[in-house]
């Protein structure tokens, strides 16, 4: 019983890591065209992370049964994941780095499983289309779509020039950033429901792994309240220094990215709402021009993102490695 105690408990405090870590992919833009006080976007982010949180995709399955044999893992390799991405999601946050919340749990579980029994433990047509593939192409769609929502918004404001300064980009920016706060609950606060369901199968609490309801709701909780306590130093990252936005650059990358995030919700696919946040804003900024964007920190961010699966892997395998020489454990 204390080591499903304590498997939940760590699910539970990624899960509120991961909170106010990937706060910023919510709430930087608001902040940042000043539509929303820091507070006022931040608290509007947890209530709605919350409300998307329960509503249930493939993505909690993926994580639980998609990307590792779930009958040979162990309490062990369960823990290991959870710690290792926990140390990755802590340091990187530390450091004022929006790295990928999602890819550090499975880059710590695919450590953990492949430490535990090699090679032959992860299932590798999982790991490539659910996670390297969207890992590819996800921020590069989003990309491309805030590209081309925001030069189609340059031609209706050249047609309409009194538009721009108007308030209704400002109130469909509330609306994109909403969506932006759903879609991030239904995709991240998943992930930790897999991992917990998955320690709870190997614990033998549960007779197969799918999700009870108290883990939906206890995750959905957590990445509210996760969310409501901030990560101010990534939102500073995120909000000024890519590019200047206004608020029909918000409209248009919170649109893009929420909606990739929801569609990949919905097909099972963990993606990195940091990610498609840094694209769409990223794009928003080259619909402009090429020199309205500060291109080191995008730069910065793809090798942040290129290091987290091996990082919060080797951190899952150390990890295990220690954990492993609890018999109570293995």
């Amino acid at each position: 019983m204390e080591i499903v105690v304590l498997i939940v408990l760590l699910g539970l405090f990624f899960d509120y890591t991961n909170g106010f870590h990937d706060a910023a992919n919510v709430v930087s833009t608001v902040i940042a065209t000043r539509v929303l006080a820091p507070v006022s976007a931040i608290v509007m982010a947890g209530v709605l992370n919350f409300i998307g949180a329960t509503q249930i995709s493939g993505v909690a399955q993926t994580i639980a049964t998609g990307l590792v044999d779930a009958t040979h893992a162990t309490q062990a390799v369960v823990l290991s994941a959870v710690v290792g991405a926990i140390f990755w999601n802590i340091l990187t946050w530390y450091c004022g780095i929006p790295s990928s919340s999602s890819y550090a749990l499975i880059g710590g579980l695919l450590g953990a499983a492949w430490t535990h029994q090699g090679i032959s433990s992860i299932l590798w047509d999982g790991v490539i289309g659910k996670v390297l593939l969207p890992m590819v192409f996800s921020p590069l769609i989003g990309f491309l779509i805030a590209f081309l929502i925001m030069k189609l918004l340059y031609v209706y404001l050249h047609y309409h020039p009194g538009a721009h300064g108007k308030a209704i980009f400002r109130h469909l920016q509330i609306g994109s950033a909403c969506f932006v706060a759903l879609a991030h609950g239904l995709n991240d606060a998943q992930k930790s429901m897999g991992i917990i369901t998955l320690g709870l199968f190997t614990t033998g609490y549960i007779a197969t792994p799918e999700i009870p309801l108290w883990v939906i709701f206890a995750c959905a909780i957590t990445m509210g309240l996760g969310t409501a306590s901030g990560g101010f130093r990534i939102i500073k990252t995120m909000a000024f220094s890519i590019t200047k936005i206004e608020p029909v650059q918000g409209f248009a990358a919170e649109t893009s990215a929420s909606f990739i995030i929801l569609l990949a919700s919905f097909l099972g696919m963990p993606v990195s709402s940091t990610q498609m946040i840094a694209g769409s804003i990223t794009g928003v900024g080259t619909a402009k021009s090429r020199s309205a964007v500060t291109w080191k920190t995008p730069q910065k961010l793809v090798v942040a993102w290129m290091l987290t699966l091996p990082g919060a892997a080797s951190l899952g395998a150390l990890a295990y490695l220690l954990l492993a020489q609890i018999p109570a454990l293995v």
